[in-house]
């Protein structure tokens, strides 16, 4: 008795169709607590990145306190109700 070769064409290879690519975002793993910043953290590194800004670590508290400071001074001043017939002044003087 002698042993034939294997034939390849009784088994077609079928093409391979790409790799899907993810259309969802990754997910952390239950139970594992992602870290959250500070808002007021983020955007004081952010701004000293794109100012090109060497902000010292010791500095870091008293610009985030400055900038929440100002903020509240902003919303209050973004929340005073005008009247429809308000106009800015023509000329403003001291």
């Amino acid at each position: 008795m002698t042993k034939r070769a294997k034939s390849n064409k009784s088994k077609a290879k079928t093409p391979r169709a790409p790799a899907k690519t993810r259309t969802r975002p990754m997910l952390p793993k239950r139970g594992r607590k992602i870290p959250q910043r500070d808002p007021p953290d983020s955007f004081v590194d952010a701004a000293a990145r794109a100012l090109d800004l060497k902000l010292e670590p010791a500095w870091k508290g008293a610009v985030k306190t400055n900038l929440e400071v100002t903020l509240a001074l902003a919303a209050l001043f973004a929340d005073f109700p005008l009247p429809d017939d308000a106009e800015p002044a023509p000329v403003f003087s001291a």
